[in-house]
């Protein structure tokens, strides 16, 4: 798995119209295939992280390259950031957990509790 790591913080005065662009960023990317899943997260001091999976380097390479996402990059330099860094990870390692509780919580299409993984 690929991990994208976005930091980036945002020209206030553009904050109106970045919303509408990122939601349609976003289903693009959604659509690519390879795409995994995205998260973002924001601090306290402004300070965007958004976290992109992809399932392999080829398809995260397709999705930089692709017309509608270098369009979305120009415009995120000339208007929505006022700073970005980003870095491509390869995922070396990756452990899960889910507590019994949890696992309980989640049923399938007939109302019975998920089996517990040993």
């Amino acid at each position: 798995m690929i991990l994208t790591i976005f930091r980036s913080r945002l020209n206030q005065e553009t904050r109106a119209e970045y919303d509408g662009f990122v939601a349609r960023t976003s289903g693009l990317a959604e659509a690519q295939p390879g795409f995994k899943g995205h998260k973002l997260f924001v601090a306290e001091d402004g300070e965007r992280v958004t976290l992109v999976e992809f399932e392999s380097m080829e398809a995260q390479r397709a999705w930089s390259l692709s017309r509608e996402h270098v369009q979305a990059k120009l415009a995120g330099r000339s208007r929505f950031y006022s700073e970005y860094k980003i870095q491509i990870c390869t995922v070396a390692r990756e452990s899960n957990f889910r507590s019994v509780a949890q696992r309980a919580d989640q049923r399938d299409d007939t109302g019975v509790a998920s089996a517990a993984i040993a």
